[in-house]
């Protein structure tokens, strides 16, 4: 009997103890950052890449931010470190979600937006 409460105990907490994580990528033009351009020739350069990132921490479900305010906190990010001037523009915008959870008592979600700046000739 004490063998049984003993496994009992051991596999409640192996249970408790593991964590959980999901990745999820969004790569559909959902995003406010409608830029119709022609791309037809060598009339652009690639200027650099920029990423923002939005993080979320919830206890027990409860706080942070809803997914879509993270979402739009995270390109806003972007949008503010790409620092726009004249002919540039910002394209191949993309979303990633990466989701940790403990024990559904703590999670975190963070939002990260990468695109990158190109410049017309």
């Amino acid at each position: 009997m004490k063998r049984i409460i003993k496994l009992a105990v051991i596999a409640i907490i192996a249970a408790v103890a593991t964590s959980c994580g999901t990745v999820l990528n969004s790569t559909s033009n959902s995003n406010l950052l409608q830029t119709n351009v022609v791309l037809s020739g060598n009339n652009y350069t690639v200027v650099r890449q920029v990423s923002g990132t939005a993080t979320a921490t919830y206890w027990f479900g409860i706080g942070g931010l809803s997914r879509k305010a993270l979402h739009n906190n995270s390109v806003a990010t972007m949008v503010k470190r790409a620092d726009l001037k004249g002919s540039q523009a910002l394209v191949n915008v993309t979303t990633h979600s990466s989701i940790k959870s403990f024990a559904g008592i703590y999670s975190k979600i963070t939002y990260t937006s990468h695109g990158t700046v190109i410049e017309f000739k």
